[in-house]
């Protein structure tokens, strides 16, 4: 990085930080602090929900993954506008009547105090999981790339969070998404149009789109039925739909976003924002990734992206075997630029040369067999190796090709996204264990004041936390995958139990917390046995809480006392079995 680069990474970082600190210092009641007086207007609870979602992951992995599978990433939100619809029409309208601070005291007024518990401590182990993984998903990136210390960057991103989160709550969680949001899209809208430029001067972007589709990068829809397929329309769709729904209507990182709104409308309005704007913001960031494929059609590219693994078998006895590969990979690029030159002036004359195609196909196929050559040569090395270097593309294309000055501003996106993410999880961590458990322990009338410095002190203590578990991110593996998949284990359960909650009244508090026990222990089962993809785990979750509840409420109706007492000792049972069994193989596979 260049000096330049510095001054603009650390004046954006700066300033977003004191901004939101100053902006919004000397909240002084529970109201404020935690739903910032209801004031938020439309456009920012909008900026803000997407900001929450907009992880540095979604920068990072996003244009990666298009580089290697091409748009059909895109499926994923399909089912994201309708899940809109449905929590503006339903979840908001319950919310604002019953003037709540978090979406799980709406639960104990509709069931009692342990299916409210044990939703907001599903909701506190996942969050928190996934709070950690946002700081520590860029920042194992970026260290391997820069050379940084990676706990001296967990601490970095951490502590700069905490500080303005602490000082402002929820108004300053709102008002900093704002600036992160302009830098994000400004720094990806240069981008793109800085790949345009540097593409061949007779590479028009139709004849660009043209090269992508010939390697099958712009295959949008899949409507395949195997349930082994992770996004195709139907994932999307269904799986999608229950994800979003769940997410932005249960999980309090989202739904403390909208709560913050000045009215019932204006929370509607925000949501139905981003409902319109997220597909086609996910879609050019995979667009990105499509054009860094292309630009890599006429520019050499490493054989694989993550330095960690190069480094690795460079000190390796497979070093001469790697080397072998990129040997290869350089005639391949070579013979691939060439091809890709003359492919151009045929498509620049409205004529598609059909073996000039069908030869960059086969040089394209030829550079993918060289790669899985060269990851399985990285696993003999080290056999716990994330050999999936997806989420190094992008980054790699940012030190190594954008001018100086802009690769500062992209580094401020991938921070400024990380920021944006990890505020909105403390900040709805800190809020739910003030309200949803601190205040049930210890009942009885309390000052605002106190309410504030406590979720002040809540706030702390979770960023401690996910600072903590990114510095311990590489006793695990495949951390970078996992932000979805963590919510999938845990969203369709809690998504269950609102979905009783709201729309059928026959179910009792009884069996909605029993059935929902049982039915996220059964979902973690699933996962670990890998039956589906986990995107289906959202609607088998909230599936199964829905019907084991209903079965159970239907038992307890036609049970007399005494066996309805049989009833609550058999799922007990189950439940304890269940999970001293789950327990017992986690600390087995950790220590195996």
């Amino acid at each position: 990085m260049q000096p330049l680069d510095w001054i603009i990474l650390t004046v954006t970082l700066l300033f977003i930080v004191a901004y939101g600190a100053l902006k919004t210092k000397g909240s002084q009641n529970v109201e404020e602090y935690i739903l910032g007086s209801n004031q938020t207007p439309w456009w920012t609870v909008g900026l803000s929900v997407m900001a929450t979602q907009a992880s540095a992951i979604t920068f990072l992995s996003t244009p990666g993954q298009a580089y290697h599978d091409g748009l059909g990433f895109v499926q994923f939100y399909f089912g994201l506008p309708l899940a809109m619809v449905v929590i503006c029409l339903t979840f908001i309208p319950i919310y604002h009547k019953l003037k709540v601070y978090t979406a799980y005291e709406f639960l104990e007024q509709r069931f009692d105090v342990k299916s409210r518990s044990l939703a907001a401590i599903i909701f506190l182990i996942q969050r928190g999981l996934g709070t950690g993984l946002t700081i520590y998903a860029p920042a194992i990136i970026l260290s391997s790339l820069l050379g940084w210390n990676l706990n001296a960057m967990n601490i970095a991103i951490g502590a700069l969070v905490i500080i303005y989160t602490m000082t402002g709550g929820t108004r300053a969680v709102n008002v900093t998404h704002k600036q992160q949001m302009f830098v994000i899209m400004s720094g990806m809208i240069i981008t793109f149009f800085i790949i345009l430029d540097y593409l061949p001067d007779e590479l028009s972007f139709n004849n660009a789109l043209h090269i992508a589709g010939a390697n099958d990068k712009l295959n949008i829809l899949d409507f395949s039925v195997d349930p082994d397929k992770r996004y195709t329309i139907w994932t999307g769709l269904a799986g999608g739909f229950f994800l979003a729904l769940s997410y932005f209507g249960t999980d309090q990182s989202q739904v403390q976003r909208y709560l913050s709104g000045k009215s019932i409308k204006e929370s509607q309005m925000g949501l139905i924002m981003n409902g319109l704007l997220k597909v086609p913001m996910q879609f050019f960031i995979l667009l990105i990734g499509v054009m860094v494929f292309v630009f890599f059609q006429f520019h050499s590219a490493p054989l694989h992206f993550n330095p960690n693994n190069t480094n690795s078998i460079n000190k390796s006895v497979y070093k001469k075997d790697y080397n072998a590969l990129e040997t290869q990979l350089k005639e391949v690029a070579a013979e691939k630029e060439e091809i890709s030159h003359l492919y151009v002036g045929q498509l620049h004359q409205d004529y598609d040369n059909k073996e000039l195609h069908n030869r960059l196909v086969s040089l394209n196929s030829r550079e993918k067999d060289l790669r899985e050559q060269a990851r399985q040569l990285i696993e003999k090395v080290d056999k716990g190796a994330e050999t999936n270097d997806k989420d190094y593309v992008f980054l790699y294309f940012i030190l190594n090709f954008l001018p100086k000055g802009l690769v500062g501003l992209l580094l401020a996106v991938i921070f400024s996204a990380a920021m944006s993410s990890s505020a909105s999880g403390l900040n709805a961590l800190a809020s739910t264990t003030s309200i949803d458990i601190y205040k049930r322990l210890y009942p009885g009338e309390k000052e605002d004041k106190h309410m504030v410095n406590m979720t002040k002190l809540f706030t702390l203590f979770w960023g401690l936390v996910a600072i903590l578990f990114a510095c311990f991110g590489t006793l695990f593996e495949n951390l970078i995958q996992l932000v979805n998949i963590i919510g999938s284990i845990f969203y369709g359960t809690v998504l269950g139990i609102f979905l009783v909650a709201f729309y059928i009244k026959y179910i009792k508090a009884d069996a909605m917390f029993w059935g929902a026990f049982l039915a996220q222990l059964i979902i973690i089962v699933v996962y670990e046995s890998d039956i589906v993809s986990f995107l289906w785990l959202n609607v088998l979750g909230a599936a199964l809480a829905i019907g084991l509840s209903f079965l159970l409420q239907a038992m307890y109706n036609s049970a007399s006392k005494d066996l309805y007492k049989v009833i609550s000792r058999v799922c007990l049972s189950l439940v304890c079995l269940m999970s001293a069994a789950i327990i017992t193989y986690y600390i087995m596979k950790i220590f195996a």
